[in-house]
């Protein structure tokens, strides 16, 4: 899935791997081995990045300050596997254990961006203008069926962080996007925001784990997660959103 999300990327972009100074990808499986085989028939010198359910996000900020250091492409990119995650950290699905409501689905999906330092072809493509690298923020969430609460933290602290280091408000941007806090995690980032930070987002934010599932219709818990989350669905229905 990875290795076809590259090759379209590159395609829609006009670029071959060829072109590539750097491939920035991650993925859930042990030593990133996902994204080495992905890569290894493309030939770009490839950079393995594991951040769990941030890789997208991280490959991306890693990728524009590649760019901005003097690197001419790059490619960021992610993809989880709901099978594989769950027995790597979690249980097999064989054992059959029982998922609690705050528990999440690992989506089994790819995405990739092209990130280029100047794109004469389309100067109206979406631009990474500012990037803020977030802080492990602990409050000792210790249940692995609550990913969203353990995340949700670090979120409110890095989007205000975000706000406060480029003189922001929530009201100036059209859309904060989370990547897979999912309902628990979600309602737990609005909560904190507002009693720490004294920020309300509610009517800008949405959440990646929330939007790839219909909770109502489907049995996800508290919705999607894993890195394969945010990248399916930034790299296709908010894409498509911001070039249009």
């Amino acid at each position: 899935m990875q290795h076809a999300a590259i090759v379209r990327a590159l395609s829609n972009a006009g670029k071959s791997p060829s072109d590539v100074n750097f491939a920035m990808t991650g993925d859930l499986l042990d030593q990133c081995v996902g994204s080495c085989f992905a890569l290894k028939d493309l030939q770009i010198p490839f950079i393995g990045m594991y951040g769990a359910c941030s890789t997208m996000a991280l490959t991306l900020a890693n990728c524009a300050m590649l760019t901005d250091g003097g690197a001419e492409c790059c490619v960021a990119g992610a993809s989880s596997h709901f099978c594989s995650s769950e027995r790597q950290f979690r249980y097999p699905l064989e054992y059959g254990g029982q998922r609690p409501p705050t528990a999440q689905w690992t989506v089994t999906g790819a995405g990739c961006c092209v990130v280029e330092r100047q794109n004469s072809a389309n100067s109206a493509c979406p631009k990474i203008t500012a990037v803020n690298i977030g802080t492990i923020t602990d409050l000792g969430i210790k249940d692995a069926n609550n990913m969203g609460a353990a995340m949700a933290p670090a979120a409110a602290r890095t989007i205000n962080d975000f706000l406060n280091d480029t003189g922001t408000s929530a009201g100036d941007y059209d859309l904060i996007l989370t990547g897979d806090l999912g309902y628990t995690g979600t309602g737990l980032l609005h909560e904190l925001l507002e009693i720490e930070y004294r920020l309300d987002i509610r009517s800008v934010h949405n959440d990646c784990g929330l939007m790839i599932y219909n909770r109502k219709e489907q049995d996800v818990n508290s919705g999607g997660s894993g890195c394969g989350c945010s990248a399916s669905v930034l790299c296709s229905y908010i894409m498509r959103e911001l070039n249009n």
